[in-house]
């Protein structure tokens, strides 16, 4: 839905509450204890009182909001407004929008939010022909950095080493589903079939970890498209079919590989627009996976908030 949709079906925290409340009763209520599922629920302190036994489940209990004191009209919006754009938002222009007062909760929120994101595409792994490469994200090491508001102070960077060998880079295994396609290619479009993609954050790109997150994250049957990389050279112990393709120069390897190199330019203009480069190497993993999980879902359009709202409910918080 819209923003002006949102605002008529949730004007207010109460309005927000019951909608909180029938999605938790749709998909179902069980007691910790006893494991009824029939409850009563108590407006006074948004609890679930269990039919049989008596005890009693807040409202928050077992979903991403647990243990957080912010409204549940926050939630609400910042899943809305997280999912509106094929972009992002920072947290400072969350919190502005908003209108509260402290930064690091609504920061904190949204880092929640977006581990909830995470969680649901682990849950998938990725099938028939994939295309691979690596990708290098700038990052800062400086823990006491927040990452929007430390930009605007931030002095130039240091000329660092670029590629593989840089300290200042975050190094990214980027897998896409892309198969060849039958229809002809729209104008300015690659002649494949883009399907799900997954960027993780990988501490080298040596072949046993590579082949490490491989067999997590890549169907055994599937077949690999990558280039002459060494830390590629393993994948057969994995995977069924694994192509190298070495090409000379840039363009032709945009060429044989359309959608990888496409998503990375795509993230890292994403990063650079909403946090100018001062992402904590903490977090890099978090904004890649809010990348992700909207690219893996750009058909939904208006379900994609209430499935995000679905999948907070379903995700606790640790």
């Amino acid at each position: 839905m819209n923003l002006r949709k949102f605002f008529e079906k949730y004007p207010d925290e109460s309005a927000c509450i019951e909608g909180f409340k029938a999605k938790r009763l749709e998909m179902g209520v069980v007691c910790k204890k006893c494991e009824h599922t029939e409850h009563y629920f108590r407006k006074t302190d948004l609890k679930f009182q269990c039919k049989k036994c008596g005890s009693r489940i807040s409202l928050r209990s077992g979903t991403v909001m647990e243990n957080t004191n912010l409204p549940f009209q926050y939630w609400m919006l910042c899943i809305e407004l997280m999912t509106l754009s094929k972009k992002s938002f920072s947290a400072l222009e969350m919190q502005r929008m908003l209108g509260h007062k402290r930064y690091e909760p609504i920061w904190f929120m949204m880092h929640k939010i977006r581990r909830v994101m995470s969680k649901r595409d682990e849950k998938y792994q990725l099938k028939g022909c994939i295309e691979f490469d690596e990708g290098f994200f700038e990052r800062v090491d400086n823990k006491d950095i927040i990452e929007e508001k430390g930009s605007e102070n931030s002095q130039e960077p240091t000329q660092n080493k670029r590629g593989r060998g840089s300290e200042r880079q975050a190094k990214v295994l980027v897998m896409v589903e892309s198969e060849p396609s039958i229809a002809a290619p729209k104008k300015g479009k690659p002649n494949r079939k883009v399907g799900y993609l997954k960027m993780v954050v990988m501490e080298d790109l040596k072949s046993e970890t590579i082949n490490k997150e491989v067999e997590k994250s890549v169907d055994k049957t599937a077949s690999v498209l990558s280039d002459g990389y060494t830390g590629y050279a393993k994948l057969k112990e994995v995977i069924t079919n694994h192509y190298v393709v070495v090409e000379p120069n840039k363009q032709k390897s945009a060429k044989v590989f359309p959608w990888v190199n496409r998503t990375i330019s795509n993230a890292k203009k994403v990063l650079l627009g909403i946090h100018h480069n001062c992402v904590n190497q903490q977090y890099v993993q978090n904004y890649l996976d809010e990348f992700c999980y909207k690219f893996n879902r750009r058909y939904f359009g208006d379900k994609l908030s209430d499935r995000l709202m679905i999948a907070a409910l379903e995700t606790t918080w640790y």
